[in-house]
C-alpha cells in the first residue's frame, strides 16, 4: 500500500518506512505526526483518489530531526548598468519517516507486520523440515555404514600394508635368487678347478716323452790342439 501526501506545497509518494525530507514544520524530534491532507492510496489493483482529497484516509509519521538542504546561488546581472546581485539560499527542512496509512480503518502498518510474521513462520517451518530431513540422512548414512573389522581379520584398512608386503616381496626376489644360485656357481667354479689340476700332470707328462733324449756334447776346438 503506498499513497501521495501533499505538505508544504510539494506532493509526495510514500510507503510504510519511507524517510523524506520536507519543507519546516513547527514540530520537535520524536514527535509522532498526522498527516492529512492525503491526495492518493493505491493497494494493488485498487486505488482511492481524491477529490481532491481522500476520504478516511491519512499518514502518521515520526519526525527524525531538523535539517537544511543544499546551498543555492542566486546571481542577478544587469546589462550596460553594473548591476550585480549574488544571493545564496539553503532550506530548512524536516525529515520524517512514514510509520503507518490508514484508509476506511485498514492499517497499511498492520498488514506489514502480519506478512512479516506469516514470512517467518514459513521460515521457521522450512528449517524444520530441512533439520529433520538432515537428521533422516545422518541416521540412514549410519545404518549403511560397514560394520569395523574385528581384530586378526583383514579389512579394507589392511589394503594398504598387504600392497607394501607385495611390493617388499617383489624387490627382494632377485636377491634371494641371486642367493640360491650362489651355492651352484661356487660347485661349478671348483669341478672346473679340479678338472685343470687333473689335466696339468698330463701335460706335463705328454710334453716330457716328446721332449728329445739328451745329446753327447762336441768338443770344443781350441789353439792348444792346434
Amino acid at each position: 500500500m503506498y499513497a501521495v501526501i501533499e505538505t508544504g506545497g510539494k506532493q509526495y509518494r510514500v510507503e510504510v518506512g519511507t524517510e523524506l525530507e520536507v519543507e519546516l514544520l513547527e514540530v520537535n524530534p520524536g514527535d509522532a505526526i498526522t498527516l492529512d491532507r492525503v491526495l492518493l492510496v493505491a493497494d494493488g489493483d485498487t486505488a482511492a483518489i481524491g477529490r481532491p482529497l481522500v476520504e478516511n484516509a491519512s499518514v502518521a509519521a515520526e519526525v527524525l530531526r531538523q535539517a537544511r538542504g543544499e546551498k543555492l546561488i542566486n546571481f542577478k546581472y544587469g546589462p550596460k548598468t553594473r548591476r550585480r546581485v549574488k544571493k545564496g539560499h539553503r532550506q530548512e527542512l524536516t525529515v520524517l519517516r512514514i510509520s503507518d496509512i490508514v484508509l476506511g480503518g485498514r492499517s497499511a502498518a498492520a498488514d506489514a507486520t502480519k506478512a512479516a510474521e506469516a514470512k517467518l513462520t514459513e521460515r521457521q517451518r522450512l528449517e524444520d523440515a530441512a533439520r529433520r530431513q538432515a537428521e533422516a540422512d545422518a541416521a540412514l548414512a549410519a545404518k549403511l555404514k560397514p560394520a569395523a573389522p574385528k581384530a586378526g581379520q583383514p579389512g579394507k584398512t589392511d589394503a594398504a600394508p598387504r600392497a607394501k608386503a607385495a611390493k617388499a616381496d617383489k624387490a627382494e626376489a632377485p636377491a634371494k635368487a641371486d642367493k640360491a644360485e650362489a651355492p651352484a656357481k661356487a660347485d661349478a667354479a671348483k669341478a672346473s678347478a679340479t678338472k685343470k689340476t687333473t689335466k696339468a700332470p698330463a701335460k706335463a707328462a705328454s710334453s716330457d716323452a716328446k721332449a728329445p733324449a739328451d745329446k753327447p756334447k762336441r768338443p770344443r776346438a781350441t789353439k792348444k790342439d792346434a
